[in-house]
């Protein structure tokens, strides 16, 4: 995939409400918030969608930044309503979440594949019908001793991790808006 000049849309998955705000599976919602901020723009409500949108530009080209109002399971109906109503190809949709399978802190990008385990991941495939938009995969490592993923997610960083935070964020960001600028395979070859 090469750079494109149709409009990107990048998601950052998370779940609404204060209680989820600092907790692992919000990662995304974090990384969005730096990239609207970085853009100098605000989320607005796009009803059609249910979700808080910022349409910005980038090097010319059109983004379309998102956090679905929806909680995680449910993230599909939000992500596809957008990329339908803006006419953005699957390719050109960006995914950014938590990831158990990566050590806390590294950052990967990936095109398609499984969900294992992630129930936004699994939400957006269906309501796309497929795998094969791209993913900016933020890891949060896996639980400690016998705890149950669906708990470890939906709890706050630990505190070393707190201070951390900040600098993945960000470094994610970067990494989005590598992908955005120079396509997935550059963007590989930069990161990895």
């Amino acid at each position: 995939m090469t750079e494109s000049s149709g409009p990107a849309l990048v998601v950052g998955l998370g779940n609404p409400g204060p209680e989820y705000e600092r907790t692992r599976h919000n990662v995304g919602f974090l990384v969005a918030d730096v990239l609207a901020e970085r853009i100098g723009g605000r989320f607005a409500q796009h009803k059609k969608s249910g979700a808080d949108l910022l349409q910005a530009r980038l090097d010319g080209r059109q983004i379309l930044l998102a956090k679905p109002r929806t909680y995680m399971n449910l993230s599909g109906r939000p992500v596809a309503a957008l990329a339908k109503f803006f006419s953005v190809p699957v390719g050109q949709v960006i995914v950014v979440h938590d990831e158990l399978d990566l050590p806390f802190g590294t950052i990967k990008l990936k095109q398609g594949g499984g969900e294992g385990g992630h129930n936004g991941l699994r939400s957006i495939s269906q309501a796309l019908t497929t795998k094969d938009y791209l993913r900016t995969r933020i890891g949060i490592g896996r639980p400690p001793g016998r705890q149950d993923p669906a708990d470890y997610v939906l709890k706050p960083f630990a505190a070393p991790e707190r201070k951390e935070v900040p600098v993945i964020v960000e470094q994610a960001a970067d990494a989005v808006e590598l992908l955005l600028k120079v396509g997935l395979e550059a963007a590989q070859n930069n990161l990895h």
